[in-house]
């Protein structure tokens, strides 16, 4: 069976992938890596992607899902960190970005050094989107490999284009000149698009090769928004006002819109079940992208211990068909 990860985008939510990822190496005793064929990722889950398949100097997974958490609970208020500056002349990210990038940016290139894409010991794929091509654009570790001139990157790179969410951080130029030829891509968040990459990543799988009846994924979200949009605001809102609330909008119905699908193309199928996806109601966390500070993680940590109780069954049948007999 060709096994797939696909790991949603959403900010500092990203801890409730990170926090489920690690149960799953402590029950199985072995690396993400080691267990899936193909890993996907859209933003934060991109970021975790990464740090999920690059190699150490003996070629093994140099990070286990609990130092991917690790990041989270102790470099997220970092990353989400605006100097007083900012704050004081630009209170909500109005006429500028959020948050400087410098901070994101010295994280991932301490996490990921000088590793390319082509470098992953699993097929990666992370997402993100090209604004002045307005066109998706796929960070692909086979592809790097086969044509490194203009698709082998840096990580840290890739990492930084997959989680440059509009309003939060500026776009991502990509720059690339190897053969003198520059392939100039402005880049943002994937989830502009594909904040659920799951349906992607089986798409991915076919291309590879792998047979439509031989696919099983294991799909994680980053939890589901439960503050609604009272229509008696949102019917005079202007670009201001929607500029935040539009990009939830738009990755909770792309992410409803890839499990739909793939609940209808993967069916369980000779008592296994194909499709799994592991995700809850944010009852206790904030939803905000940028929540990076301590009783907000403490709390999306709590939702991610719901999913393992209120999906036991699955996660368990999972574990099971990950590593049969």
């Amino acid at each position: 069976m060709f096994k797939i990860l696909s790991i949603d985008g959403g900010g500092i939510r990203g801890v409730i992938p990170a926090y489920l990822l690690r149960e799953i190496e402590t029950a199985t005793g072995k690396r993400i890596a080691e267990q899936f064929d193909l890993v996907v990722g859209t933003s934060t889950g991109g970021i975790i992607a990464i740090g999920l398949t690059l190699a150490n100097n003996r070629g093994k997974p140099k990070y286990t899902a609990a130092d991917l958490l690790d990041l989270y609970e102790q470099q997220g208020k970092l990353i989400f960190e605006r100097s007083f500056w900012d704050g004081l002349t630009d209170a909500h990210g109005i006429i500028d970005e959020l948050y400087d990038a410098k901070n994101i940016e010295k994280i991932l290139k301490k996490l990921t050094g000088t590793a390319r894409l082509k470098d992953a010991i699993k097929p990666l794929v992370v997402t993100a989107y090209d604004l002045e091509r307005r066109e998706p654009y796929f960070f692909k570790s086979i592809r790097a490999g086969q044509r490194p001139e203009e698709r082998d990157h840096f990580m840290w790179a890739a990492a930084r284009a997959t989680s440059a969410a509009p309003t939060y951080f500026e776009p991502m130029l990509l720059d690339t000149s190897t053969t003198g030829d520059a392939v100039r891509r402005a880049l943002v968040d994937g989830g502009v698009f594909v904040n659920n990459p799951a349906l992607c990543a089986y798409v991915e799988a076919i291309d590879l090769g792998a047979r439509p009846d031989d696919i099983m994924i294991v799909s994680l979200g980053t939890g589901v928004n439960t503050r609604a949009i009272p229509y008696q605001k949102a019917r005079d809102w202007g670009y201001a006002k929607w500029a935040k609330p539009i990009i939830s909008v738009m990755m909770d119905g792309a992410a409803d819109a890839a499990d739909y699908h793939l609940q209808l193309l993967l069916p369980e199928r000779e008592g296994k079940k194909r499709y799994f996806r592991f995700d809850t109601q944010l009852d206790k966390a904030l939803d905000d992208l940028d929540a990076a500070h301590w009783a907000n993680i403490e709390a999306l940590k709590s939702e991610a211990r719901d999913i393992l109780r209120e999906q036991a069954e699955d996660f368990t049948r999972m574990l099971g068909q990950l590593n049969p007999g």
